[in-house]
């Protein structure tokens, strides 16, 4: 599944910042079953009408997920319509400044590792291919590729100056990157050349670190 675009996760977010309906999301939250309208409503002391604007627009930022069930014992034509019940969505709503993509290097890492281990390829040949595959998948998703470096959290800078090559300002894997330079700075460069492929605009994508910026520039390629 494609990762929610940032503006979107900014507003799910912000949708926690009201008291009363943070209160109803914990509620939600730390339920084992699916909850109704009158079970948050009387949990929390307010009204039902305040309860299910709160539940549905918890619902609308994709917080929360949404089912209709029957109440338990009813069957037949007098039981009633489904009641509309709430559940806790089961991934996860992230926002960083800068923005960061830890999920992105971790599950890569762990595919390469994961088919080394069952077919004894190297995981760095494995690596460089993953990476390589993912970047493409980002590039064909996007308009272009500069389009495609600003969803990935790259930040890209045009540098008219320098033939016009892309400057990165951001890394979104900047404190594995700290840790770990030549292995993240390897997927980066990978990824990097599998988005420019897959947006369809030739870039030669090389390792070049310089303070403050990715360790990746792309400068288009003469055709």
């Amino acid at each position: 599944m494609a990762p929610r675009p940032r503006p979107d996760r900014i507003a799910a977010l912000a949708t926690l910042d009201d008291p009363t309906r943070r209160a109803v999301f914990d509620f939600v939250a730390r339920s084992a079953d699916s909850i109704s309208r009158d079970a948050a409503a009387n949990a929390l002391g307010v009204s039902r009408r305040i309860a299910a604007f709160h539940l549905d627009r918890l619902a609308e930022q994709g917080l929360l997920a949404v089912e209709y069930r029957r109440p338990a014992g009813r069957t037949g034509p007098g039981a009633g319509r489904p009641a509309k019940l709430y559940r806790r969505m089961a991934g996860e709503v992230a926002v960083s400044v800068p923005e960061r993509h830890y999920d992105l290097v971790g599950g890569l890492l762990a595919a390469a590792v994961a088919e080394s281990i069952d077919t004894g390829t190297p995981v760095k040949e494995v690596l460089d291919r993953t990476a390589y595959e993912a970047g493409r998948s980002i590039g064909v998703a996007a308009d272009d590729v500069v389009a495609a470096l600003e969803e990935a959290g790259y930040e890209p800078r045009r540098q008219e100056q320098n033939g016009g090559a892309l400057a990165l300002g951001n890394c979104p894997f900047h404190r594995l990157a700290q840790q770990f330079t030549a292995l993240v700075c390897g997927v980066n460069l990978q990824l990097l050349r599998g988005v420019a492929d897959g947006a369809g605009e030739p870039h030669l994508v090389v390792l070049d670190p310089s303070p403050g910026q990715c360790c990746v520039r792309l400068t288009p390629a003469a055709r």
